[in-house]
C-alpha cells in the first residue's frame, strides 16, 4: 500500500538579479539548503522586456556542482572553455557538470520578445566535485511527454516515471543523486499521481496557475511517502517536480563555487585567480 506524501514546507521565490543585471526570481540560501538537498538553487527568468535579460551572463566560473538550464520561451547561447557552444531554445535543456571547473557564458540569442526559463543547481557529492567537466545538450524532441487523461501532460526531462504499466525514462543519464526533473501541466481541477522514491527529496515549484496547496511562485517540500498527488486549482497548473537522493554532506558556498569546506572554496578562488581552475 502506498503512502501519500504531505506538504511540509513552502518556500517563496524572491525577486533578485544576477549576471549583467538579469532580473530573476530565486529560491536559494543557507536557510533552505537542507530542504532542497541535493539541489542548491532554482532561478526563473520570465520577462517580455528585453531590458530585463539582455545583459545575460558573461563569462564566469563554476566548480563543484551541475547546472541545468531549461527554456520555455526564447533562446540562450552557451559557450565554455572546452570549446562547447550551442543555442538552446523553447523546450530545450542544457545539462552542464562543472566538476573541477568550467568557465562559460550564457547570453540571450534575441533582442526582443519573451524570455522564460529556469536554471537549477544540482550538488555533486564530495567524491565527484573534482571530476572533469562535461556537457549535455538535449533537444525538445528528445524529451518524452506523457499525455494524461483529461488533457494534462508530463514532460520527463530526467528520471523514470511509471505510466500505464510502462516506465518512461528521461534522456539524462542517472548520476549519484539520481535526479528527477518533470514539467507537469494540468488542466483546471485536474490531478496526477506520481510514484516517488521514499528515500528521495521531492519538491514542486508552481510557475503557472495554482495547485490546491501552492500558488504561483511557491515551492512545496513534500516528505514521508512513496506517492504524490498533484491537484490543480480552477485555473489549471504548470509546475516543475524535482526529486533526488539527498547527499547530507556539508555545503560551503561562495558565489559560483560549491564545495564541502571553506578551505576548498578558497582553493577554488585561488585556482581561478591563478588560471588553474580549468587546467
Amino acid at each position: 500500500m502506498s503512502t501519500e506524501r504531505t506538504l511540509q514546507h513552502i518556500i517563496d521565490a524572491r525577486d533578485s538579479a544576477d549576471g549583467d543585471g538579469v532580473k530573476i526570481r530565486r529560491i536559494a540560501g543557507r536557510h533552505v539548503n537542507a530542504q532542497l538537498d541535493p539541489f542548491l538553487m532554482l532561478d526563473e527568468i520570465r520577462s517580455d522586456d528585453s531590458a530585463d535579460y539582455m545583459g545575460g551572463f558573461p563569462a564566469h566560473p563554476h566548480r563543484g556542482f551541475e547546472t541545468i538550464t531549461y527554456m520555455l520561451d526564447g533562446a540562450f547561447r552557451h559557450k565554455d572553455h572546452l570549446g562547447n557552444e550551442g543555442v538552446i531554445g523553447s523546450g530545450d535543456v542544457q545539462w552542464m557538470t562543472a566538476g573541477r571547473g568550467v568557465i562559460h557564458s550564457e547570453m540571450p540569442e534575441q533582442t526582443d520578445g519573451r524570455m522564460h526559463g529556469f536554471q537549477l543547481w544540482l550538488n555533486l557529492p564530495a567524491a565527484e566535485k573534482m571530476k572533469p567537466a562535461s556537457w549535455q545538450e538535449i533537444g525538445r524532441d528528445q524529451i518524452p511527454a506523457i499525455v494524461l487523461p483529461g488533457g494534462g501532460r508530463v514532460k520527463v526531462i530526467a528520471g523514470n516515471v511509471e505510466h500505464e504499466g510502462h516506465t518512461v525514462a528521461g534522456p539524462v543519464a542517472q548520476g549519484t543523486t539520481q535526479p528527477t526533473y518533470l514539467d507537469v501541466d494540468l488542466p483546471a481541477n485536474g490531478s496526477w499521481n506520481l510514484a516517488a522514491n521514499p528515500d528521495h527529496s521531492l519538491l514542486v515549484l508552481v510557475f503557472q496557475g495554482a495547485s490546491t496547496e501552492l500558488r504561483e511562485g511557491q515551492m512545496g517540500v513534500y516528505q514521508d511517502g512513496d506517492s504524490l498527488t498533484l491537484q490543480a486549482g480552477s485555473e489549471g497548473m504548470r509546475a516543475l517536480v524535482l526529486g533526488g537522493k539527498p547527499l547530507r554532506e556539508p555545503i560551503a558556498q561562495y558565489g559560483p563555487f560549491v564545495m564541502n569546506t571553506m578551505e576548498q572554496v578558497e582553493d577554488a578562488i585561488r585556482d581561478y585567480n591563478d588560471g588553474r581552475l580549468v587546467a
